[in-house]
């Protein structure tokens, strides 16, 4: 029992860092949605023929809607991963931190790792039992902080 609370608070500190760390490195994507909001926003273009208008605000505006992309996944993956951290500590959510275990296993390299080590950790019965201890002893009026 004491090595699976051992196991689950590493967990918890793992997926706030790997959080934190997806949160910046997806945030490298911002400088593309830059380029592509100055493609379409200058005026005349770069050479300042306006028949030449045309193709960059085509190529800026994908270059915003790919990088901005990129950039809301990378965030909502950071994001889910730092509340699967928190859910985790609370043993709280036990579907939900198998679902972002799965999705981490996307975010190559230390991802992957978090991800696999999660699944081997959550899929014993003794920490599925203790998720199903704790959620059942709290009161279905507590509030959940």
């Amino acid at each position: 029992m004491s090595k699976d609370l051992e196991h689950l608070n590493l967990l918890v500190t793992f997926h706030y860092v790997v959080g934190t760390i997806t949160a910046v490195y997806s945030s490298f994507p911002l400088i593309h949605v830059l380029i592509g909001l100055v493609l379409m926003v200058i005026p005349g273009g770069p050479g300042g023929d306006p028949r030449q208008l045309a193709p960059f605000r085509l190529f800026g505006a994908i270059f915003f809607v790919i990088g901005g992309a990129i950039v809301l996944f990378g965030w909502t993956l950071a994001a889910l991963t730092v509340y699967a951290g928190r859910s985790i500590k609370r043993r709280d959510k036990y579907t939900f931190c198998l679902v972002v275990a799965c999705l981490n296993c996307l975010n190559a390299p230390l991802g992957t790792a978090l991800g696999v080590f999660t699944l081997i950790v959550l899929l014993r019965d003794s920490v599925r039992q203790m998720f199903a201890a704790d959620s059942s002893t709290r009161p279905v009026w507590a509030p959940r902080l």
